[in-house]
């Protein structure tokens, strides 16, 4: 009768019983090494699935020994407790090669690192390379086109959820109440093949749970003592996205193609930010641009071309040291969530490695509070220049980031300048909130348009009217008490400076403030052409604004503040008249407070 040794990798991938099933094992004495049940007992106990595979497939063999004339025995010693930490360092495993030397029996493994040593300690060895059909998994009869996660727990009915982000029904696959035995089988095929097929890893593997990536679906395996009961979790990305299927405007794509390289991508869970960040990824490598990807689990819908990094010893800051010496373009962080993640992903940022990070929050502004804390206040800026905040699946906000020195919005004093981080929204490029140190503390400060009302009103209406005698267009802006920025046409400028700056210098003493005279821009002067000049006044029934005649029977824009109001028929004589008792009367004269708070824009048909 021919000896057999089994080492643990063929006990647990089952390749040991598939070749006594096909009649290539008969009449064989199948040694198990006391070293590999003791191995096996020790994952159970740690309640690690490998472990409980083991044993099944012991049992089973033993079942099988009589129907193929085997004889399955146990020998060797117990493995000391040290020997059982060994294991990684390959103490086990010499243990069991010694076994096989010793009875003068063949070697089967699974193990490649096993097989050579044993040929280079002149022992005779089989390699069984485990096959494993996936087709045949089990969980794969739960997934169509549509579903992109199952649900399966433990004395529930499975649950699915099919649609796509954002807009997906939590639905009942079947009624049948699933077992802990049914959901054990699920669990140990979906082990078997992440053991043995290059393509599948187990990512996270601990005492009641367990993260395995099975080609591209990601499945959660949870049980006792971590979780109340057994569940099994698996996820699968049903769409892959381009930038184009995005409908970006030209300046949002400008702006990820050339300028921005801090980018963070936010969302809630199941919102698309990894679709995104996949979609982006996709477009570096597509024009030309080394990238990689920090990921755990390994889930990204990539390209062959960009390599999938994770955790190195436990730690993605041993992976960002490996990652400088391969130069990357960018880098694609998905997820950023622990505090050391953020510092990483500033490191590499710093070093001008472009960054895309991923970051779970109900808001753009959540996600830019995440790093407050983690990272220097004034640095921020410089680590992100861009956050995109995706909502079902689309991208349904933008902020840019950027660091000004600065009175904050709402101060008045100039001595109360300070770093200030500026949020404007990227599509209107408005100012919406502002980041900077008030005490001990760093303060995120919501800033919205401020309605001028009092004295500070009055002031600009005076200001105003002293400018329009040179600019019938001027505009003021009030920056401080004593301050003040006028925007006049550039062809007056010379007549308010005057020679030698005489006629500010007068009109400065005569106001009593220090003025700006900035030349208009572009887009000033072109929503300024039309300006048409008017005068107002009031009947018994209604608003009259009064232009000129040669205008009659055409239209205009009422604008208070800059703020569109409504349009209007020029009647005879010039007249727009407006009744008082419409909500547009009542609209304009709740905003404007005086003639120069309201401005008239023909209308070009």
């Amino acid at each position: 009768m021919s000896k057999i040794v089994a080492d643990t990798s063929v006990v647990i991938n089952g390749q040991l019983i598939v070749q006594i099933e096909k009649g290539s094992i008969r009449n064989s004495q199948v040694i198990i090494p006391q070293a590999v049940l003791d191995e096996l007992q020790s994952q159970a106990s740690n309640k690690k699935e490998q472990g409980f595979v083991g044993l099944e497939k012991i049992r089973k063999l033993k079942e099988l020994s009589g129907s193929f004339g085997l004889e399955v025995v146990l020998k060797g010693n117990h493995l000391s407790t040290d020997e059982i930490k060994l294991a990684g360092s390959g103490r086990i495993d010499a243990i069991i090669t010694d076994m096989a030397k010793q009875n003068d029996a063949i070697l089967y493994t699974s193990d490649n690192v096993q097989h050579l040593v044993a040929q280079a300690e002149g022992v005779q060895t089989v390699f069984l390379k485990a096959q494993v059909q996936k087709q045949t998994l089990e969980f794969l009869k739960f997934f169509d086109d549509k579903t992109m996660s199952v649900h399966l727990k433990e004395n529930q009915q499975p649950l699915a959820k099919r649609g796509k982000p954002g807009a997906f029904l939590l639905t009942k696959i079947s009624d049948d109440i699933l077992s802990r035995d049914y959901l054990e089988m699920v669990s140990s095929q979906i082990l078997d093949v992440a053991n043995t097929d290059d393509s599948s890893t187990i990512e996270i593997s601990k005492t009641g749970a367990s993260v395995v990536q099975l080609d591209d679906y990601r499945i959660a395996i949870t049980h006792p003592p971590f979780s109340e009961s057994f569940e099994i979790t698996i996820v699968h990305p049903i769409i892959q996205l381009s930038l184009e299927d995005y409908n970006m405007s030209e300046k949002l794509m400008e702006r990820l193609s050339n300028r921005a390289e801090g980018i963070v991508i936010s969302g809630a869970p199941g919102s698309g930010k990894s679709t995104l960040a996949s979609g982006l990824a996709n477009f570096y490598h597509n024009k030309g641009k080394i990238v990689k990807t920090f990921e755990s689990p390994r889930d990204l819908q990539v390209e062959p071309g960009i390599t999938q990094y994770s955790k190195l010893d436990g730690s993605f800051d041993n992976t960002a040291d490996i990652l400088l010496l391969v130069r990357p373009d960018y880098t694609i962080f998905d997820e950023v969530r622990r505090r050391e993640d953020f510092r990483t992903f500033a490191d590499l940022r710093l070093t001008g490695v472009g960054m895309v990070g991923v970051v779970h929050a109900n808001s753009p502004l959540d996600a830019i509070q995440r790093f407050i804390g983690k990272i220097e206040l004034g640095i921020i800026p410089n680590v992100l220049d861009t956050v995109v905040f995706v909502k079902d699946g689309q991208i349904q906000k933008v902020y840019d980031l950027e660091l000004k020195v600065k009175v904050p919005s709402g101060m008045t004093e100039s001595d109360l300048a300070r770093p200030v981080i500026e949020i404007r929204n990227f599509d209107d490029n408005t100012l919406e909130h502002e980041i900077y140190t008030f005490g001990e503390e760093n303060v995120i400060v919501p800033v919205g348009k401020r309605t001028k009302v009092g004295i500070e009103k009055l002031a600009e209406d005076k200001i105003r009217e002293t400018f329009k005698k040179y600019d019938p267009h001027a505009k003021v802006e009030i920056l401080t008490d004593n301050r003040v920025r006028v925007l006049v046409d550039e062809q007056y400028i010379p007549s308010i400076i005057g020679r030698g700056g005489s006629n500010i210098n007068e009109i400065e003493k005569s106001l009593q403030v220090h003025v700006d005279v900035v030349k208009k821009d572009s887009e000033h002067f072109d929503l300024d052409s039309n300006d048409l000049p008017f005068t107002f006044s009031e009947s018994k029934t209604a608003l009259i604004l009064t232009v000129s005649k040669e205008y009659t029977t055409m239209h205009a824009d009422i604008y208070v503040h800059d703020e569109y109001i409504t349009s209007a028929r020029i009647g005879k004589k010039g007249q727009i008249k407006i009744p008082k008792r419409s909500d547009v009367a009542r609209n304009l004269m709740k905003l404007a407070s005086s003639q120069n708070d309201i401005q008239l824009f023909l209308k070009d048909f």
